[in-house]
């Protein structure tokens, strides 16, 4: 009854993390479950790399509050061979008998043809059949309840998170800002804007201009990776929710993408460039929303001189250029 009740919960979850803590919760009532844990994944830097992001710890379920690439436990996949050659292989299930008779299952759950997640069952005996099967219908009841959620969190086009999420993200990173500690790197905040795209559907139609959004959309997800967050907020605009690094670490990214976008060749388009705006999210931002703001007065700037270029709010502030400007805001954005 305990598992129905479990299960019942797990689906009127509208979030992945409280999704994730509800199937762990679920998969603890499993007689002679030890512990359970989500693995998180992400490819990086040439090298797969995991960590636990959420586990049991004295009989509470914790998250990690650490962003994946400065976790203290996170460790390359190669240290767990099994699961990284079960991955490898597709599969959905892997299990593994360890030396010390504690016996561990492994169900990645597959999205767009990655694992990115991981779900960890330690037992102290090995699953008899009728175990396996009421595990292998929770876990089957999760991975589809995370496919719908996940569904309804992409953009229909593009396949980037949409403007719905976003306000989720942004609020993680501004609480993470909270917490942090080093001064010396903090998370961006970049708006970026196709440069003229009017122009292109009018001049070849919306068909070519939607495979302009498509092919900028992968140069954003190859140019940024896993680690980072990509959003398409509608119509020609795209956000992206850098991890903390330095100043100049975001700058060589940003235009790393804009030169890409710049060299790429638009099947019937030809050339296409970007105009981007960015801020950093510190200690002294406002609040999220103010955030936004900034990342798009620069990116208003950069459009209104010259495009296909990459313009820093703070750095703009500081010479003093964008008290000519008004002051842009998502309020229009908010309404639609």
């Amino acid at each position: 009854m305990d598992i129905l009740q479990n299960l019942v919960h797990m689906t009127g979850q509208r979030d992945h993390l409280r999704l994730e803590f509800s199937v762990l919760s679920t998969l603890m009532q499993l007689t002679d479950v030890l512990q359970v844990r989500a693995l998180e994944i992400h490819p990086f830097d040439g090298r797969v790399w995991v960590r636990p992001r959420t586990w049991m710890e004295n009989g509470q379920l914790v998250n990690s509050e650490s962003d994946f690439l400065h976790d203290p436990h996170r460790r390359p996949l190669s240290d767990m061979p099994l699961l990284l050659a079960g991955l490898e292989r597709k599969q959905t299930k892997i299990e593994h008998q360890t030396g010390d008779n504690l016996y561990t299952i492994w169900l990645p759950v597959w999205m767009h043809e990655q694992a990115r997640v991981c779900i960890e069952l330690t037992q102290a005996s090995v699953l008899t059949e009728h175990s396996r099967d009421i595990l292998l219908a929770i876990f089957q009841v999760y991975y589809n309840y995370q496919s719908l959620l996940d569904y309804s969190e992409r953009d229909a086009l593009t396949g980037l998170l949409n403007r719905k999420t976003f306000d989720e993200h942004l609020l993680r990173l501004s609480n993470s800002v909270q917490k942090s500690t080093d001064q010396s790197q903090q998370p961006w905040l970049a708006v970026i804007d196709i440069d003229h795209f009017k122009q292109v559907n009018d001049r070849y139609g919306h068909l070519f201009g939607d495979e302009v959004l498509i092919l900028v959309a992968n140069l954003l997800r190859s140019s940024f990776g896993s680690q980072h967050r990509v959003f398409r907020f509608g119509g020609e605009e795209f956000v992206v929710l850098l991890h903390p690094m330095t100043l100049d670490e975001a700058t060589h990214a940003l235009e790393h993408f804009r030169s890409t976008v710049q060299d790429y060749d638009f099947p019937q388009v030809g050339k296409v460039t970007v105009s981007l705006g960015f801020s950093g999210a510190h200690m002294q931002t406002p609040s999220p929303t103010q955030l936004l703001s900034q990342a798009d007065e620069a990116l208003y700037y950069a459009k209104e001189n010259g495009r296909n270029r990459v313009c820093h709010f703070e750095s703009l502030q500081a010479q003093g250029i964008l008290n000519k400007h008004e002051q842009v805001t998502h309020n229009d954005v908010e309404l639609f």
